[in-house]
């Protein structure tokens, strides 16, 4: 008989923390009224989460509410890296956000409310032992951004991107759900370590394969894997953009930590391998062909966020030679998709944090050529800039975007899969064209003038925040083993 085990707080403390942060942030609205002030609350909690997972993470690994062998929460080195991540990608956003908090008619209450709860639900996500626990975490971090994304009001675009990611995303949770309730109508069971048992024990068992094509489907949705990608661009576009860039990271980590957790632990990789594979190829090629032809910046870099999923992807693509020739898939895929995925939001915070100091508080972010000669214009958001694209294109001295395409390129070597590392190097040589034609356009001689653009400095605060996202990407790239010793534990 099964007993269920006492609750473990220590385990549950940087949920409580994001969780808390929403709370407080509420009562700071209610009794301060101050923009600043519910700002400063939101900022604190989110420092006091990344600090309580990293304390919680950094011993053994914490399990509960269990029953028997099977739990659902599960705090390791990895949920704990996770859990800080979206913290600090939460403080990132408040820090983007504050000049559109104070200029604009954004309420600063219901925005830093959202974010919290969004946070919430990527902190939950990274410890989650169940497809339950998963899926209710993976749409308390999807669901405030459907109201954050139709935050630029009087913007027609903003409203028409709110309302398609909307559509699209219920669309994709129904599937995700659906694909849950066949697995559990097959197996019995939604713990994912129980799932991996009785899916991987050789019986065939009915309507299986339609739940995991189900659920694969349904969480590839907030990666943007294509085809289920067509949201991004029009989304990002449209979203006030502190909101843009919190949606290229914490919402693509999101998908795929989600991803991660059930093809890791719950699905047979010799199912979920060839499908990951092939989202992986398109992925990677529509996302880099189509962002060639970008002349809009958001556009750009939400197709370059496209194709960057795809080479997250492509490790978890080569499970299934792995797992056909030795009978387990190598733990260096999983660790490099997670590697990948933080250096990934990394350098992309980064890029979005430059792009808000150089367009005007609450303005979109303009066409390419707009950027014409900025970073002589502002040299140092101009230099920040250009290290942020050339990291995401791979190359030196963008070092954390280096080594993370090194890591994805030897585990697929190590997994059998050639010719996907042969894939990823192509895409990543197209990639260069628009990367470096951008990084090239900020340095453009005798720039025209641009209309809009902001004359003095930025706000402080997205200065601050350029300047430690460009610090962590310095740091992870002289010292990526720091990501990718806990991405393998």
């Amino acid at each position: 008989m099964s007993v269920v085990q006492s609750v473990d707080n220590v385990a549950l403390l940087p949920a409580y923390l994001a969780a808390g942060t929403a709370v407080l942030v509420l009562l700071a609205d209610l009794l301060l009224a101050r923009a600043g002030a519910t700002a400063a609350v939101a900022a604190v909690g989110a420092v006091a989460t990344a600090v309580g997972a990293a304390v919680v993470g950094a011993g053994q690994t914490r399990r509960t509410f269990c029953v028997g062998a099977d739990c659902s929460w599960i705090m390791d080195g990895r949920a704990a890296l996770v859990a800080a991540v979206f913290a600090l990608l939460a403080l990132g956003v408040l820090g983007l956000s504050g000049p559109l908090l104070r200029s604009g008619p954004t309420p600063a209450g219901e925005y830093c409310f959202l974010l919290a709860c969004s946070m919430t639900g990527g902190v939950v996500l990274g410890a989650a032992g169940d497809l339950i626990t998963l899926i209710v975490a993976l749409e308390t971090l999807t669901l405030p951004l459907y109201v954050l994304v139709g935050l630029r009001r009087g913007s027609l675009a903003s409203a028409e991107a709110a309302v398609t990611f909307f559509v699209v995303s219920v669309v994709a949770t129904t599937l995700t759900l659906l694909g849950a309730a066949l697995l559990y109508a097959v197996t019995g069971g939604l713990h994912l370590g129980r799932l991996g048992v009785l899916l991987g024990d050789g019986r065939d068992l009915p309507l299986t394969t339609a739940a995991i094509a189900l659920v694969v489907v349904g969480i590839a949705f907030k990666v943007a894997a294509v085809p289920l990608h067509a949201w991004a661009p029009a989304t990002y576009d449209g979203a006030p953009l502190p909101v843009a860039a919190y949606l290229s990271t914490a919402s693509k980590l999101g998908g795929v930590v989600a991803l991660l957790a059930v093809v890791q632990r719950a699905l047979p990789a010799d199912v979920t391998g060839p499908v990951l594979a092939l989202l992986a190829v398109l992925t990677m090629t529509v996302g880099n062909l189509v962002a060639l032809r970008q002349r809009r910046t958001v556009r750009l870099l939400a197709w370059s966020s496209v194709a960057q999923a795809g080479y997250i992807l492509a490790p978890l693509g080569a499970l299934a030679l792995a797992a056909g020739r030795t009978g387990e898939a190598p733990a260096t895929a999983y660790a490099a998709a997670v590697a990948y995925a933080v250096f990934f939001v990394v350098l992309e915070l980064a890029a979005f944090a430059a792009l808000v100091a150089l367009r005007p508080a609450g303005g979109d972010g303009g066409s390419v050529d707009e950027l014409g000669g900025a970073a002589r214009r502002h040299p140092w958001v101009g230099a920040a800039f250009a290290l942020a694209l050339i990291g995401l294109a791979g190359l030196p001295p963008g070092l954390a975007g280096l080594f993370a395409k090194v890591t994805v390129v030897r585990s697929l070597l190590d997994g059998g899969a050639g010719w996907l590392a042969l894939v990823v190097a192509v895409n990543a040589v197209v990639g260069l064209a628009y990367y470096l034609r951008l990084a090239a356009t900020l340095y453009a001689v005798d720039p025209a003038p641009v209309s809009g653009a902001p004359v003095g400095r930025p706000a402080w605060t997205v200065g601050v925040a350029l300047a430690l996202a460009t610090a962590v990407a310095v740091v992870l790239g002289f010292a990526p083993q720091l990501v990718l010793d806990l991405a393998a534990r």
